[in-house]
């Protein structure tokens, strides 16, 4: 599947962020937890890539079966600013 650029830059900015989880990525962009993983390993440096798995890797909160049900929202409130 091809991505414009805002489309791609988005996708890495979802995988990144704790909160959203893995299903949030594939409603909205059709990409499954490995078709994430797949983008990642190819749009970032290996180092990059490896920090993200690890940071990824087994976080409740990227998956909605094992997310608290205390987690009502996908962001941080102060995250996304009025330009």
């Amino acid at each position: 599947m091809q991505f414009n650029s805002h489309e791609q830059s988005r996708i890495l900015e979802m995988a990144w962020e704790d909160r959203t989880p893995f299903e949030a990525i594939e409603l909205q962009f059709s990409l499954n937890e490995q078709a994430v993983i797949k983008l990642m390993r190819r749009s970032l440096k290996s180092s990059s890539f490896r920090l993200w798995r690890a940071r990824v890797n087994g976080r409740k909160t990227k998956h909605l079966m094992l997310r608290s049900s205390d987690v009502i929202r996908g962001y941080c409130p102060t995250q996304y600013k009025p330009r």
